[in-house]
């Protein structure tokens, strides 16, 4: 379902230079709605022409019916470029036909694709009176991106996403799936989009809804959404001094199990929690006012599917005597982990506890060359438990070589000879240091102990080591020095050949 960004892009598609905004006929108005829509725009040369103008008659045609103004919707507009870049601030364009100007005129400034640098810049701008943006109206960040990104991305997206602003992100390109999903709000199906650019009508009015389920003032909506809570937010109707609101939520399928919260009328959020997974409630925002009568509020929120953890166990960084155990995904719901883990064969264990905010631990102390049963197990917080387990192996402890000996085997030759290394060597590794000369390095196999070292001149001093090899790891090495006899003693010296 990924289309090809570059389809239909080629410079003898379009004679036209200079494409305009469509009108796509009437569409009702929508003035009941009150919020800051951001508009990050790739802008950058990884985008065509064609595509840029496309996006931009998307743009319109997604807020074309909105109500503009200080008191309604208000839009921006931030290049992603090499530096980002904010087109207009979002009060300054006030009316339908201002606003639709100004997004025609706004001209692509090519450079590098910086969305990361965009988003921080963004999160600035967001939140700024200079940039025209109210305080306390819904935030709404629309992405349109062809799915590359020269920079991080998920750390200020993240931030952005913690200051309550929901975010909607239109890939057309191949973007990555897991990073956008992850990038965009929850749930990723109502928040994420993969279409062609030449397809973007097609997901107008489904992103629009979605966008007037946020930014729509008398609305009761739920944010932020998992398998265990989400957050409900609601317009400013109450003051401290003039009532209070009460909040009842239940299941669909067991309304008997209502349950009720009060709060001041100073609120305008309130998060419910310890709820069951995959479950649809109902939820009534009742304004209790000793001034004006303000009628109930009422929304349907599902809760998404419980996180299985742990999911998968990975064994890392293993030594002799230990090795790093990690798993996900750690879900809100895990109050903490317990670690078992035993030799194979055998029926002893031990048992580590880790904090439920942490996903990974050292096991220390074990024995060397040893395969280890570990298994995790997640305790959650209404008393479940999952497990999941992996094979851990240390590695051998590396072994020494024992007695290096030397023979002279004439014309300027020696042998070195060595005792085998304990456990299973995978082979030797010779290296000989020449006072005059190249050194020289040679690999054995396991039943292999002497090499012949060669081209040593008369009288000089070598340093020869010996080092046996493991499967994970070097052993310990063995260095001695060796002195070749002067020149004058081994006149008349001949080495026999053998047959």
């Amino acid at each position: 379902f990924l289309a090809d960004a570059c389809a239909g892009t080629g410079s003898d598609h379009f004679t036209n230079t200079s494409l305009s905004l469509p009108l796509l006929g009437p569409q009702p108005s929508i003035s009941d709605s009150e919020g800051d829509i951001l508009f990050l725009l790739d802008s950058s040369g990884s985008v065509s022409y064609y595509e840029f103008s496309r996006v931009k008659e998307f743009m319109w045609d997604l807020v074309r019916p909105f109500t503009f103004g200080p008191n309604d919707v208000q839009t921006s507009i931030i290049h992603i470029s090499t530096t980002p870049t904010m087109e207009f601030p979002f009060d300054r364009y006030q009316s339908r036909g201002t606003v639709q100007q100004a997004i025609r005129d706004t001209q692509q400034l090519m450079g590098d694709t910086n969305t990361g640098k965009a988003l921080s810049y963004a999160k600035e701008k967001f939140f700024s009176s200079e940039a025209g943006a109210r305080p306390d109206v819904p935030k709404v960040l629309v992405w349109v991106t062809d799915g590359f990104s020269s920079d991080d991305i998920s750390e200020p997206m993240q931030l952005l996403k913690d200051m309550g602003v929901t975010v909607f992100i239109v890939s057309t390109g191949r973007g990555n799936y897991l990073e956008l999903s992850a990038a965009a709000s929850q749930p990723p199906e109502k928040h994420l989009h993969f279409v062609d650019v030449d397809d973007l009508p097609i997901i107008t009015k489904e992103l629009r809804d979605a966008m007037l389920d946020v930014i729509q003032a008398n609305r009761l909506r739920a944010v932020d959404i998992t398998s265990s809570s989400f957050h409900l937010m609601w317009p400013k109707l109450l003051s401290q001094e003039t009532g209070y609101y009460t909040l009842e939520y239940a299941p669909t399928d067991d309304v008997a199990g209502k349950r009720t919260v009060q709060v001041s009328g100073a609120h305008t959020s309130l998060t419910l929690s310890n709820l069951a997974p995959e479950t649809t409630y109902e939820v009534a925002l009742v304004p209790e006012s000793n001034i004006h009568y303000f009628p109930p509020q009422t929304t349907r929120v599902t809760t998404l599917a419980e996180e299985i953890s742990p999911a998968q166990v990975l064994i890392s960084e293993s030594r002799p005597h230990s090795f790093h155990v990690s798993w996900a995904p750690t879900p809100d719901s895990v109050t903490g982990y317990q670690v078992l883990y035993g030799p194979l064969p055998g029926d002893s264990a031990q048992l580590l506890e880790v904090d439920g905010k942490h996903n990974s631990t050292v096991v220390e102390n074990l024995a060397p060359n040893t395969t280890y049963l570990v298994t995790v197990t997640a305790i959650y917080r209404s008393g479940k438990e999952k497990s999941l387990s992996a094979k851990a192996c240390t590695q051998e402890e590396g072994s020494k070589v024992r007695h290096l000996r030397f023979e002279d085997m004439g014309s300027n030759t020696l042998k070195a000879s060595w005792d085998a290394a304990d456990g299973k060597v995978l082979g030797y590794r010779v290296r000989c240091r020449r006072q005059t000369g190249p050194s020289s390095l040679i690999s054995v196999s396991p039943q292999v102990h002497s090499v012949l070292l060669t081209d040593l001149a008369a009288g000089t001093a070598n340093k020869v080591c010996v080092k046996p090899m493991y499967k994970n790891q070097p052993g310990k090495g063995l260095c001695r020095m060796v002195r070749m006899q002067p020149a004058t003693e081994a006149q008349g010296y001949k080495h026999r050949q053998r047959a």
